[in-house]
């Protein structure tokens, strides 16, 4: 299963997905700001049924955050993301990877970190292994990566690793609605080649 981290992810994943004839789907990742520096990050929120919550116990400890305090904080984040689920792909449950190869894809990473958070919480999913996918990032960030991931597979890895965007020929920035069409073709391209071997299989056998 293809999981695109939304939304720069989304034409990549989708690429990968058409490539390896896989269903594509989504795992969508919501920080939690620190009081005062939304920026830092004390927790995220990872789609699913039910969510998972990943703590930051660093950043938790240096701001001495309560549980009430982080709750309350987790809460207000809460609607954005039910928002974004609805946006992407309305009533339809995420996948399940339990027991499944699951291929993580970005448009490329820099810091690693919601990444990171997105591996952490597949990994409480089952699945049978965790993979990775990504055209760009820094060699540090991606050994950090490797401890969290099966396997790392990235195309370019610039010693002196620059904005994303410099990455890239065109970096244009997608809406919400360019996300659900890009989900609505992979789906229609997948069952289209199911039909296409449903039939095959069905043609009789010269003897």
């Amino acid at each position: 299963i293809i999981l695109a981290l939304p939304r720069g992810g989304v034409p990549v994943a989708a690429e990968v997905a058409q490539a390896l004839k896989a269903p594509l789907d989504l795992i969508i990742v919501r920080k939690v700001g620190a009081p005062g520096n939304p920026e830092l990050a004390v927790a995220a929120i990872v789609d699913g049924d039910p969510p998972d919550v990943v703590l930051n116990r660093e950043i938790i400890e240096a701001y001495s955050l309560d549980d009430d305090e982080l709750r309350v904080l987790i809460a207000k984040e809460r609607p954005e993301l039910q928002r974004r689920r609805l946006a992407y792909r309305g009533n339809c449950p995420p996948l399940s990877i339990a027991g499944k190869t699951a291929i993580i894809v970005d448009d490329g990473v820099a810091t690693g970190t919601t990444m990171k958070v997105a591996i952490r919480a597949l990994k409480r999913r089952s699945p049978l292994k965790l993979v990775v996918a990504i055209p760009v990032a820094p060699p540090d960030t991606l050994a950090d990566l490797a401890n969290e991931a099966d396997c790392i597979v990235c195309l370019s890895q610039p010693a002196h690793f620059q904005a994303l965007a410099y990455h890239y020929r065109s970096f244009p920035q997608l809406t919400d609605e360019e996300v659900k069409d890009a989900l609505a073709e992979a789906a229609q391209r997948r069952s289209a080649v199911q039909l296409r071997v449903g039939r095959n299989a069905a043609k009789p056998r010269a003897v």
